[in-house]
């Protein structure tokens, strides 16, 4: 049995490139950004509306995967999400 310290683990990062960028894993990060969108524009706090409509889903190439993300493009979505916290809030209800 392997004491603290005697264990090197060497991972293959060519194998997780590969895992993480198939079709499968790459819906299920979009399914994940959907319902995050979802829960953000129907509590998005609303005066005219901007805010809520400039929610939207966009996907950068990181290292090993693809990632989505759910961005604001009014210019108060900074402002607003500082003082309501409506992105983090629809982040953490996508999770269940």
């Amino acid at each position: 049995m392997a004491r603290s310290g005697q264990t090197d683990v060497t991972f293959n990062p060519k194998f997780f490139e590969t895992v993480l960028r198939q079709p499968a894993v790459e819906r299920l990060t979009d399914a994940a950004a959907d319902r995050t969108l979802a829960n953000a524009q129907a509590s998005a706090p609303v005066d005219s509306g901007d805010y809520r409509d400039g929610l939207h889903i966009e996907h950068h190439e990181a290292r090993f995967r693809r990632v989505a993300r759910v961005v604001g493009d009014d210019k108060k979505t900074l402002l607003i999400e500082a003082k309501t916290g409506n992105l983090a809030r629809a982040v953490k209800a996508a999770k269940s």
